[in-house]
């Protein structure tokens, strides 16, 4: 009983982690940016503990590597992006805005998925998504009532995103 206590710690992080990107994505139905934002950002939190406590514990699993990677799908993948999509009125740009509202969550399933096949040498192949969730979250909070251009927001989107897919090498910090 006890080993499945000290094995569930780490999950619990990791569905933190779920429950602040569901929420955030609440909060961004509720036209609530501010606290989406924040959600974003205690995902990040809970994200950056999961897998250290994991192997601190000495209970790291393919079981928790995949869950997080669905927690960091839902927390920086699609939050963010719906965040960016409602605070930008991306709705306005008719097919380009929906498609954009994609392209965050699509390249990071791809990266995530890349990054569960490979071995990690202690470089990432692609930018975290957790790094992309958070810049967009921080990015949203800090222009969120002097926003910028449009084009500029675009910009970023498929920046990260690209990044994300790329296979540029960013050594773990």
């Amino acid at each position: 009983m006890a080993k499945i206590a000290k094995s569930s710690v780490p999950n619990v992080f990791t569905f933190t982690n779920l429950s602040c990107g569901v929420m955030s994505l609440m909060m961004s139905f509720e036209e609530n940016y501010i606290w989406a934002g924040v959600f974003i950002l205690l995902a990040c939190l809970a994200d950056r503990y999961d897998g250290r406590i994991a192997r601190f514990l000495k209970v790291s699993s393919n079981l928790g590597k995949e869950l997080d990677s669905l927690a960091d799908l839902v927390s920086f993948g699609v939050a963010p992006s719906v965040l960016v999509f409602n605070i930008y009125n991306f709705s306005q740009l008719g097919l380009i805005g929906y498609l954009l509202v994609l392209l965050l969550p699509i390249s990071g399933a791809y990266r995530l998925a890349r990054f569960n096949v490979t071995d990690f040498d202690g470089e990432f192949l692609g930018i975290p998504i957790t790094f992309t969730g958070m810049f967009i979250s921080l990015y949203c909070l800090l222009t969120l009532n002097h926003p910028l251009p449009s084009e500029i927001t675009i910009l970023l989107i498929v920046a990260l995103s690209y990044l994300m897919i790329s296979n540029y090498k960013f050594k773990k910090v």
